[in-house]
């Protein structure tokens, strides 16, 4: 490691004033560093130290008590100070030998001045090399940081960074991004590749002297890690700023490529505007991918379509990030992602890259945790809805995915409906409605049914077509209708007489009771709100 000056003990000793000092116990501590240094003559040093303290005392504190001495020692010790400075001679006449075996055993160094010396000359002067140190150190790391920025405006690869941090700190350096195998800068055998590994893992839950470790967040989610590794040498306070520092490079770095790589998709979006519309070939299908290096065990793909409400006032680096958004969270989540943008909504074709069990569930995952991201939250200027398509196991069936994504999105605009269904094949019966509403007079078609019920609501607040939709919900039973709508026995009695006088006393018939339970998904799709409205996440 290219170690920063740090000020020890050994070298407090060749300064001014110490040149008929002793170290008369602790000689294997006379490495630690020292930070500061403080004249202590109490004899409570609770919230006095911060660690790293050199310490001055005349000893006038403890002068007569030895087991004083012994606790202050053992207080120092605890307190992490880097030794004890005493004079001889003015109230301290010798050192316990109790004291001498503790310093011993524990490297805790027991400096004696066998002459008076100037307390205040020997703190000015060490506090001094210490400040000049701190000065030194950051402008070091000013150094660093121009250097690093200057070098971002002209380097190819990530590579580049990993290498001229070495050339500042000359230790190991480890790096990975997500998904992908550890690099090692310089490169070593496969043998130490394995115990650094090793070690880091130990540090991930066990923070080490010799390993530190800085993830690189894009989007709010961790997308690399920089570790560097000292074998001899604790890490320093220096270090772990130059790795901070490297770590925010590496992050711009990282981010710059996937934005021009974002920026060279937008070239295919004929190609994949074909696929879309059922224009290429297995084969040819096949090609792209191979030409795009993408291989997947599987032929499993869905197309999820993102509409944005309104496309007003979004400047296309706000599409860009969403979209880059998007495809960090589902390759996490095992997807080869495409997308294809027009107007105001973001089409991504995803085609799975990990067994075919659970791939819903991760699509679920996916979306949730896009709805929690911070960039999404704090896009105030428009909402979004997704729809998932039909799962299809032939890459040359991703019409049909997006065709049934597209219907998706129709039905999420109408639905009024609380629950929300990101997936045709959860819409069931509302796919029929959807038909239907392209041939049949539906609205005619429900108050058939449900107008009486509407219009008594309408006349009397009397929530029975809220009560007839628990009714239904519950299966006839009465007991869980009641506690479903918090409402007493009798009360949902006298609403459920009422609709037995508007619906008929066979409305639990089981054709009729089909018919209602039907006519009521008819009145939500057709009680939907309209486009423009939607202005929230859903």
């Amino acid at each position: 490691m290219k170690e920063h000056f740090q000020l020890k003990v050994a070298d407090i000793l060749n300064r001014k004033h110490f040149e008929n000092a002793r170290v008369i116990a602790g000689h294997d501590g006379v490495q630690q560093i020292v930070k500061w240094v403080h004249v202590v003559e109490a004899t409570s040093i609770r919230n006095l130290l911060n660690g790293h303290e050199l310490i001055l005392s005349t000893g006038v504190a403890w002068k007569d008590n030895v087991d004083l001495f012994i606790s202050m020692v053992k207080q120092f010790y605890k307190n992490n100070a880097a030794g004890l400075c005493i004079e001889i001679g003015t109230y301290v006449s010798e050192i316990p030998a109790e004291v001498i075996e503790f310093a011993n055993e524990n490297q805790f160094p027991i400096i004696i001045f066998e002459e008076e010396v100037p307390f205040v000359e020997i703190t000015q002067d060490i506090h001094s090399v210490i400040i000049n140190q701190q000065y030194q150190k950051i402008a070091d790391l000013e150094d660093y940081s121009q250097s690093l920025n200057k070098r971002l405006l002209t380097i190819e690869t990530y590579e580049d960074i990993l290498q001229f941090i070495f050339s500042a700190l000359d230790v190991q350096i480890i790096f990975r991004m997500k998904n992908k195998d550890y690099e090692f800068v310089p490169e070593i055998n496969r043998t130490d590749e394995a115990i650094i590994l090793s070690k880091i893992d130990v540090a991930k839950q066990n923070p080490s002297q010799q390993i530190a470790i800085s993830p690189i967040f894009l989007f709010g989610q961790e997308y690399a890690e920089l570790i560097i590794y000292s074998k001899d040498i604790p890490i320093s306070e220096y270090d772990l700023l130059i790795l901070d520092r490297t770590g925010t490079a590496l992050a711009q770095h990282l981010l710059r490529d996937l934005y021009v790589e974002e920026k060279k998709r937008v070239e295919e979006f004929e190609w994949l505007h074909g696929w879309l519309e059922g224009e290429h070939s297995i084969e040819g299908i096949q090609e792209y991918l191979i030409e795009n290096g993408i291989k997947t065990k599987t032929s499993d793909v869905v197309v999820l379509i993102t509409k944005l409400f309104p496309i007003k006032d979004k400047s296309i680096n706000d599409v860009t990030y969403l979209k880059l958004l998007f495809r960090s969270v589902f390759e996490q989540n095992g997807f080869v992602v495409f997308s294809v943008e027009k107007r105001n909504e973001i089409t991504f074709i995803l085609l799975n890259s990990r067994a075919k069990k659970n791939l819903k569930e991760r699509i679920k995952k996916a979306v949730d945790s896009l709805q929690e991201s911070e960039f999404i939250r704090k896009q105030s200027s428009a909402g979004f809805i997704i729809a998932a398509g039909k799962f299809t196991e032939s890459l040359r069936d991703v019409h049909k995915s997006y065709q049934t994504a597209k219907e998706t999105i129709r039905i999420q605009q109408k639905m009024t409906n609380k629950q929300i269904y990101h997936f045709y094949e959860d819409l069931h019966l509302y796919r029929l409605i959807s038909q239907m509403s392209k041939y049949t007079d539906l609205q005619e078609l429900a108050s058939e049914y449900l107008y009486p019920v509407i219009q008594y609501d309408q006349k009397y607040n009397g929530k029975l077509l809220e009560t007839l939709k628990a009714y239904l919900e519950c299966n006839g039973s009465k007991q869980e209708t009641s506690n479903k709508l918090f409402i007493v026995r009798q009360t949902l009695y006298h609403r459920l007489q009422k609709l037995e006088n508007l619906l008929g006393e066979d409305f639990m018939d089981h054709e009729k009771r089909v018919a209602i339970e039907f006519m009521l998904l008819v009145h939500d799709y057709l009680s939907g709100s309209k486009p423009g409205v939607i202005n929230q996440v859903r």
